[in-house]
């Protein structure tokens, strides 16, 4: 009996042992194919481009493969992956040079970190996921091809009228930023909708399985849309329009409202596919009435609510002194003219436990640890950097919104105050959810339902929270 265990454990190793060199292999051609693509299109040496990629594709295989359990998760992984590369092989420290120095050895490897990017992460990192989406995974639940069309192709037309609408008023169309001049409008509202159907219908059938509720959503959508920004506006549609590529930091800049576009149209994006997702669970495949919960929606909402509330708060109060140092409590103060810096402190505050209340209901049930929550705290304080001080906060002092760079570059003091706000308002409101969890997991009723509702790890939400805060942050520092 123990020759035969011995037997059978041998062969599962080796089994295992093969797989993992199998997608070695694979990686290590799709590197070097990414990387010849590379060196075409950036007129570098053919073999530097094939050696790197292939190194990239090869250490790929080896250490992320497993990672890579869909074509979603593995293009999360491979962009955040060829991100890291990107920032570790950039020559930013020669001798004591400043940081002003160092920025412009940035913008100048900018059209390096297009390439790693396009041409090193995306195809690595889909490729090895589509293999790994094909192997039997016990424990994850299925991948629904319909789901993922029909619920993401309508969030994204939704998107797309959402922010058609709101865009066309001055003739700028973010998602076709790049591919120049169109013969009619009629031309491009048709392009833009179409644009809008192909990213949420890509966004379902890439993220389905990752996404669990609007937070995570809105999560995936804002790195979903910063990518997008990199394929679409600087790569395909010039390609479609026959115009010649030009990955140089001063065009790009010249595209940073397009940017702010994408990351916004994301977010929309997120939280529609997230709303149609959810209904079609409840109508196809939790119809169940049997299958009932432990508290009503009711008191579930009104949980969220206290508690994000009061994480808010504490979070207003201790990123307000940051928020006062960077001009932004002054410039609320201003909202009414008869308001102090005292009372720009308390509408501060009373925003504070507002965006709160919207992390508790967005983000409930996703973190399983305090660095999870951290994760999602600090994406969640980008977001509302760039709906706050970069959208809404002008909108109601002037009536336009400025997302050029010269703006961002203004605004960026107020992102460590963002940060911290986003971080100090996931801990607070973490402890008091696993504070009422662990009550409720001593009913051996409900405890099974409850822990499937937390994330676990092994997710790609890690890649995620590095390519989206890093390219968030990274970008308005290195476009302006």
């Amino acid at each position: 009996m123990a020759t035969l265990e011995s037997s059978i454990r041998a062969e599962v190793t080796s089994g295992v042992a093969g797989q993992v060199w199998i997608e070695t292999l694979i990686g290590l051609g799709l590197g070097a194919a990414g990387g010849a693509l590379r060196s075409a299109i950036l007129t570098i040496p053919l073999t530097h481009g094939v050696l790197l990629g292939g190194l990239f594709g090869f250490a790929f295989g080896l250490f992320f493969a497993k990672r890579a359990t869909s074509a979603g998760a593995g293009l999360i992984w491979g962009v955040a992956s060829a991100l890291l590369l990107w920032m570790l092989v950039l020559p930013m420290l020669k001798g004591n040079e400043r940081f002003m120095g160092m920025l412009s050895d940035a913008r100048a490897q900018f059209p390096e970190l297009v390439a790693y990017l396009l041409c090193l992460g995306m195809p690595v990192g889909v490729g090895l996921g589509i293999r790994g989406g094909l192997r039997p995974r016990g424990g994850q639940p299925p991948f629904r091809m319909g789901r993922a069309i029909v619920a993401g192709g309508l969030a994204g037309t939704f998107g797309g009228l959402i922010f058609g609408r709101w865009m066309s008023e001055g003739d700028f169309f973010p998602l076709l930023a790049g591919v120049g001049e169109l013969h009619s409008r009629t031309a491009t509202m048709t392009l833009h909708f179409g644009v809008a159907l192909v990213i949420g219908a890509t966004f379902g059938m890439l993220f389905q399985r990752d996404i669990r509720g609007y937070g995570s959503s809105m999560g995936w959508g804002l790195g979903y849309g910063i990518f997008c920004w990199f394929l679409g506006p600087l790569t395909l549609l010039p390609i479609a329009a026959r115009i010649p590529l030009d990955w140089w930091a001063e065009h790009g800049s010249e595209l940073f409202g397009s940017l702010v576009g994408h990351i916004l149209y994301g977010l929309i994006l997120g939280v529609a596919y997230a709303t149609l997702d959810r209904v079609w669970v409840r109508l196809f495949i939790q119809s169940d009435p049997l299958n009932r919960e432990a508290e009503g929606p009711g008191i579930h909402i009104l949980h969220s609510l206290g508690w994000g509330a009061l994480a808010g708060l504490v979070g207003g109060l201790i990123s307000s002194p940051v928020m006062l140092a960077t001009g932004i409590l002054p410039k609320i103060a201003g909202l009414g003219s008869g308001f102090s810096l005292f009372g720009g402190l308390l509408i501060h505050l009373f925003i504070s436990a507002l965006i709160g209340m919207s992390y508790g209901l967005l983000f409930r049930n996703e973190a399983s640890s305090l660095g999870l929550g951290l994760g999602w705290g600090w994406l969640f304080g980008l977001i509302w950097w760039y709906l706050g001080p970069m959208t809404f906060l002008p909108l109601m002092l002037t009536g336009v919104c400025d997302w050029s760079t010269d703006a961002a570059s203004a605004l960026l003091p107020s992102l460590v105050g963002h940060l911290i706000y986003g971080g100090v308002t996931a801990l607070t409101f973490l402890l008091l959810e696993r504070r009422y969890t662990r009550w409720l997991v001593l009913d051996p009723k409900f405890a099974a339902r409850e822990l499937r509702r937390i994330r676990q790890v092994g997710t790609p939400a890690p890649p995620l929270w590095f390519f989206a805060l890093v390219l968030g942050v990274l970008l308005p520092v290195l476009l302006g």
